[in-house]
């Protein structure tokens, strides 16, 4: 069993800890964040330490780390997290729900967060830091580069392309052959069927409420 840092003390670090414990074989042994982050010494019973100072406590030779970050800043801040761990030695581990369905015969990169009922079809490619929420549909051939996040019950069709730092919102879908640029927004719910330019932002038709109560309605 390898024994696991994971940096973050929010709502995502906790849901991490809890998947590595029931779904994996790594063991948590501490938190880490930047010093002037700590709030609080202990998270569910263990240590918070410094990051700035984390590998004189927890040294890469014995610990590995996760970096367990939000979207925040188009995945940007994970990324930097990401690199600033790499670059004082750690190998970043990677989580795979044993509920998701991954039929790729291609392993994700390293620091991927993948819950459970995605479906990862075969020659699909997953690179570094990135998050796959659960409920996905990610098609054949298609291609998700580093440090994105893909929200709950995406579409991704076949052969598509997904640059990085992108952030795809709740029941967004593309359809087949749509190259999705770098730093692009798709809010909840929109559809793209033709390739995305870099910072774009698409959203979908706003609902509408009727001027009708429940009860006037036949169902």
């Amino acid at each position: 069993m390898a024994k696991l840092i994971i940096f973050g003390s929010g709502d995502i670090a906790q849901i991490a800890d809890y998947y590595f414990k029931i779904d994996s074989d790594h063991e948590v042994v501490a938190f880490t964040v930047n010093k002037q982050y700590i709030k609080e010494p202990t998270l569910d019973g263990r240590p918070v330490v410094p990051f700035e100072d984390i590998e004189k406590t927890y040294p890469p030779s014995q610990f590995k780390m996760f970096i367990a970050i939000s979207y925040a800043g188009l995945n940007k801040i994970r990324a930097a997290k990401y690199n600033e761990a790499k670059a004082k030695g750690y190998e970043l581990v990677s989580y795979i729900s044993s509920h998701c369905t991954y039929l790729s015969q291609f392993p994700c990169g390293d620091n991927c967060f993948i819950f459970e009922d995605n479906t990862i079809q075969p020659f699909v490619k997953i690179g570094n830091n990135v998050t796959l929420w659960s409920g996905n549909h990610i098609g054949h051939h298609s291609t998700i580069h580093d440090h994105n996040f893909i929200s709950s019950h995406v579409v991704i069709s076949g052969h598509c392309t997904i640059g990085s730092y992108c952030f795809l919102g709740v029941n967004s879908a593309t359809h087949h052959w749509v190259n999705i640029a770098p730093e692009t927004i798709l809010a909840a719910g929109a559809t793209v069927s033709k390739d995305t330019d870099k910072q774009d932002v698409w959203v979908p038709a706003r609902s509408v409420k009727l001027d009708k109560k429940s009860d006037e309605i036949k169902l």
